[in-house]
């Protein structure tokens, strides 16, 4: 039983069907052979591209679609809802652009952004290490400048896209200041000394290529360093905000697809002479994975909102983040429990989208730092405000 949704507009409504068009006539095909073989599906992103969805939230000037948060995250949800290692992808991939779109020049945005919104050019993000996952201020990839060029040496971990993009929007220190002495860099996968590891063996999303990426000696114009040096890590991190918020709508889609799956199963399977559904002890869990699909969806969408709206959405971002992924774990485990043995063989889909879960309340930050950025923001964030707010058309 897919979401029920309420749009801004008869635009955006018209949307979200031609996103689940596409996800159940083009994507449900492809997605469990892919996930098996761990194929990295580059065909996908580019046909999502040319349909206009990799590029939703941004500018149209620049090609992208201009459209408010709280309908582009329903897109990712209705992608991840079908796969996961695709919403997260598309995700991923409007976070690489974000230091583009917001601290690049004019004309730094006229030649490269049009081409990465249409999907031409798939992204990458680099700003995790090995040794420094939640502190990225400890990095050690250095850009040393060279008459008109940086030199780029190190390696960054946890790429998504790593080795299949086209471009990696890249964080390395330009100095030994700390926090303030990091840098952002937009560098072209074909360029010399960039390579990449082989893609990590994980428990799930292995249709998404996870990899290190390795500079040595990379040579970068500085024309493709993104704002001033040194504020590398304020576009890193003003960027994480929305990327936390793509996060939560990946892991809300994964949680609406597990309970789809798990309530079709108990609709047919019969015990003692019953629907498995008409029995109170599972219906019961059924009702609970429902509720928290939708407490992830709605305290999602509440963020997203108030970034529409121009106004402070940190806190309601980590608080989404942390929210729906939790929930996403609780409700794909549940699932299993209702498919029962059927649920924990690949026969069944439920056991995938477990094991997808997980990662959700781990990457763009664990859910321990969620809690540790909402506690901040209890003591020095914005006060509580009623604040009129036009939906977006």
């Amino acid at each position: 039983m897919p979401a029920r949704r309420v749009l801004p507009t008869e635009e955006s409504a018209d949307l979200l069907r031609l996103v689940r068009q596409i996800a159940t006539e083009e994507l449900l095909p492809l997605v469990a052979t892919a996930e098996a073989e761990e194929d990295f599906p580059r065909e996908v992103f580019r046909m999502l591209g040319r349909t206009g969805l990799l590029g939703l939230p941004y500018p149209e000037e620049y090609g992208g679609g201009g459209l408010a948060y709280e309908t582009y995250l329903q897109v990712l949800e209705e992608i991840a809802a079908v796969w996961s290692s695709v919403g997260v992808g598309v995700s991923v991939h409007a976070l690489s652009c974000f230091g583009l779109a917001t601290a690049g020049t004019e004309e730094q945005r006229r030649a490269w952004l049009p081409d990465m919104l249409a999907g031409d050019l798939l992204g990458a993000y680099c700003l995790s290490e090995a040794h420094a996952g939640s502190d990225p201020a400890a990095m050690r990839t250095t850009a040393k400048r060279d008459g008109e060029d940086y030199v780029l040496d190190g390696a960054k971990a946890w790429t998504t896209h790593g080795g299949q993009a086209d471009f990696y929007k890249v964080m390395a220190r330009t100095s030994d200041d700390g926090a303030r002495g990091i840098s952002c860099f937009l560098v072209p996968a074909d360029v010399a000394g960039l390579t990449s590891d082989p893609p990590e063996k994980k428990m799930g999303l292995t249709g998404s290529h996870t990899t290190t990426m390795r500079f040595d000696g990379v040579r970068v114009p500085a024309q493709r360093r993104l704002g001033e040096e040194g504020q590398g890590l304020k576009i890193a991190l003003a960027g994480l905000d929305s990327g936390r918020l793509g996060i939560a709508a990946v892991a809300t889609g994964l949680a609406q697809g597990a309970l789809d799956h798990a309530l079709a199963y108990a609709r047919e399977r019969t015990a003692f002479g019953r629907r498995i559904l008409d029995h109170q002890g599972l219906a019961f869990v059924l009702a609970d994975m429902e509720a928290a699909v939708h407490q992830a969806r709605e305290t999602t969408l509440h963020a997203a909102r108030l970034k529409d709206a121009g106004l402070p959405f940190g806190r309601e971002a980590s608080i989404a983040k942390l929210t729906a992924t939790d929930n996403a774990m609780k409700v794909t485990t549940d699932a299993v429990q209702v498919l029962g043995g059927a649920g924990y063989t690949r026969d069944f889909p439920v056991e995938r989208y477990m094991r997808e879960a997980k990662v959700m309340q781990i990457f763009e930050g664990t859910n321990q730092i969620q809690r540790m950025v909402i506690g901040r923001h209890l003591d020095t964030g914005p006060a509580g405000d009623i604040t009129h707010h036009a939906p977006s058309h």
